[in-house]
């Protein structure tokens, strides 16, 4: 049964990855590697081990046993260095996104997947060239046992680069991505809380711009009524000094030397109300004007009905009503990738968790029995004990696909249109 399940499994995650193509994508080549490297356990190794395990003992000779046993390292070996290259990949995308997309091509990845094989190679051949302690072929007898081999120095060697290596990179690799996911989490949230905030209250800031926009439009009033008022002392000593040098132009022009005022644009409109105490053919407006815009040494000429200057006044305008916004089709566009963002991220550290928690379960048994008995004589366990330590490390290739692809809805869609089932 766990033989079908992980072939059945590892044939669709294959087929998943080349069919659909939302999966075809760079990064899923690891998938593709750790699903070749499962399925050849399944069909190289279990089937062997279950009728080993059947017969009581092994009947298929010296040359079988020792491409079963070295088949049974790589494959296992190339299956767990899988699992730490997809570690990697995925710390160096949480840890560096930028530099990383640009890195991560296809013959990156390639070389990468190449190089787990070659390294799983590398630790699983030595026996075949010596480093063993299995009987002589003319010694191997059909009652003979067949079992990795038990040299010490072998032990250690293939101990280390199968499993506790890479043991120790993915809980490194794994804690550093669990940390920087939370406080992405974290972030993200605390981003949603204040554009939450400011989308329910933007009328509270807009009348503080307004009160600021009223508070400068006082002072400029009041400035431009000061003006004035110097201006007219002024007006009345030029003509003084008029009435005297020409009194028989008393009622000719006056000359009014204004002094431009500076208006904020941002505190009138283009139709502010601006008057005088008479009407003039082409009105004086501090605030805006049909006309050019009177430098600071001009002089103009103004007609006035009496002989007293008057005093321009200027109303500002009624400030802008003020709507409040409503959260538009953008912000709510935002605000849902913003909320389907977190809920993947919190998937991903729980699925962190579990990848580790099942990877740790499958293979730990097996290799400390494994690194023990060969320095341990008195150490004898039973044959059921091995075969279900054994078999424990064996499930971990069917748990593979069904742990990576689960969380993943590409994966899930892809799965039931191959096994014609509605999406």
């Amino acid at each position: 049964m766990i033989i079908i399940l992980t072939v059945i499994g590892n044939i669709l995650v294959i087929l998943s990855v080349f069919t659909h193509k939302p999966l075809r994508i760079v990064q899923n080549f690891f998938i593709v590697s750790l699903a070749v490297a499962d399925l050849t356990v399944a069909i190289l190794v279990l089937p062997l081990n279950v009728a080993y395990s059947i017969l009581g003992r092994w009947v298929f000779g010296i040359h079988v046993c020792k491409m079963w046993l070295t088949s049974d390292v790589m494959c296992c070996t190339a299956s767990i260095l899988n699992l730490c290259a997809i570690a990697l990949d995925r710390f160096w995308a949480i840890t560096d996104p930028i530099n990383y997309a640009q890195k991560r091509t296809l013959k990156r990845v390639l070389l990468m997947i190449a190089g787990v094989w070659i390294l799983s190679l590398i630790i699983s051949s030595p026996p075949l060239i010596g480093w063993n302690d299995w009987p002589e072929p003319d010694v191997f007898e059909k009652e003979s046992i067949c079992k990795l081999t038990e040299r010490q120095g072998y032990v250690i060697y293939s101990s280390l680069g199968s499993f506790f290596i890479p043991l120790f990179i993915m809980t490194i690799v794994y804690v550093q991505i669990f940390i920087a996911t939370r406080r992405r989490l974290r972030e993200r949230a605390q981003a949603s809380k204040i554009s939450a905030i400011l989308s329910k209250n933007p009328v509270k800031s807009s009348n503080k711009n307004q009160n600021q926009d009223r508070e400068s439009v006082s002072s400029e009033t009041n400035h431009n009524e000061t003006e004035h008022a110097v201006n007219k002392s002024k007006d009345k000593r030029a003509r003084k000094a008029k009435k005297k040098r020409k009194s028989e132009n008393e009622n000719n022009e006056k000359s009014i030397y204004l002094k431009p005022v500076l208006v904020r644009e941002d505190s009138f409109t283009d139709n502010a109300d601006c008057s005088s105490g008479s009407q003039r053919k082409n009105s004086l407006n501090p605030c805006t004007s049909d006309k050019d815009v009177i430098p600071n040494t001009t002089s103009t000429s103004v007609k006035s009905e009496s002989p007293q200057s008057k005093i321009v006044s200027c109303k500002p305008p009624p400030p802008p009503e003020i709507i409040p916004k409503k959260p538009g089709v953008v912000y709510q566009f935002i605000e849902e990738k913003q909320r389907i963002s977190l809920s993947k991220e919190r998937r991903a550290a729980r699925t962190l968790g579990i990848i580790m928690g099942v990877f740790v379960v499958c293979w730990l048994p097996f290799f400390l029995m494994y690194v023990i008995n060969p320095f341990c004589s008195s150490c004898c366990p039973s044959g059921r004990l091995i075969n279900f330590i054994t078999w424990l490390g064996y499930i971990n290739s069917a748990l593979n696909p069904i742990i990576y692809t689960i969380f993943n809805l590409d994966f899930r869609r892809a799965f039931k249109k191959l096994l014609g089932m509605r999406p």
